[in-house]
């Protein structure tokens, strides 16, 4: 009888075994199909389109930190209404703008600060928007120019405002005391981020939005810039 149970209690370990290392099979199967359809439609271009009287004749700039992408205006050609949102004076020739997650932009101004607490908050939970507006005073080396048509530049002007969260008097919302230097703010943003809309989806997404050339999708900085080398 002994021998009995310890032959169903052994059954019985070995199918819980079993079921525990399945699942976790199944855990570390989601972010490996996560990186591999993000590869995939990072590879697959979205041309940009092109219209017999464009003239490319305006430039921006794409910069990345290693992780996140910003999109770059000379602030001469920057929507007025965006231009009197925003922070800035005559010496500033260039602003640069980037979109994530509240918590994760004020906790983690180096990647030394990243934690696991707000990596996984920004990427599974819903929470707040912040776009972070740089400003330059000249051209940085390690930005990638592309010339842009009028018509291209208005429309990625138009994603970019529309990216800002407003009051009821329709006034961009800034961060007040909130920056990493004295040449940067943030400011309220629409939409919440997550792991399949994250920083660099929104610059893709504007790049699509404006007729620009594109990935397909990408949650990385170097689906876009792959795009645009040389």
């Amino acid at each position: 009888m002994i021998g009995f149970r310890n032959y169903f209690g052994r059954q019985n370990l070995y199918q819980k075994l079993e079921i525990t290392l399945k699942s976790i099979g199944f855990l570390l199967l989601i972010p490996i199909l996560y990186l591999l359809i993000s590869l995939i439609f990072s590879s697959i271009t979205i041309d940009r389109e092109l219209d017999i009287d464009n003239v490319f004749n305006e430039s921006i700039y794409l910069n990345s930190n290693g992780v996140h992408l910003d999109i770059i205006l000379p602030a001469k050609n920057i929507n007025s209404t965006l231009s009197k949102g925003i922070v800035h004076n005559e010496k500033d020739v260039f602003i640069g703008f980037g979109w994530g997650d509240e918590n994760f932009f004020i906790n983690t101004p180096t990647w030394s600060d990243l934690t696991f607490t707000n990596a996984f908050r920004a990427l599974f939970l819903k929470s707040t928007s912040l776009m972070h507006v740089n400003r330059y005073h000249s051209i940085q080396s390690n930005w990638i120019e592309i010339k842009i048509s009028s018509a291209e530049l208005h429309k990625l002007n138009t994603y970019i405002l529309s990216s800002f969260r407003t009051n009821s008097k329709g006034e961009i919302i800034i961060l007040e005391n909130q920056g990493y230097s004295s040449s940067d703010n943030f400011y309220k943003a629409t939409g919440s981020y997550s792991c399949f809309k994250t920083c660099n989806t929104w610059a893709n997404s504007a790049f699509r939005y404006s007729g620009l050339k594109s990935c397909y999708w990408t949650p990385f900085d170097f689906g876009l810039i792959n795009q645009y080398k040389n």
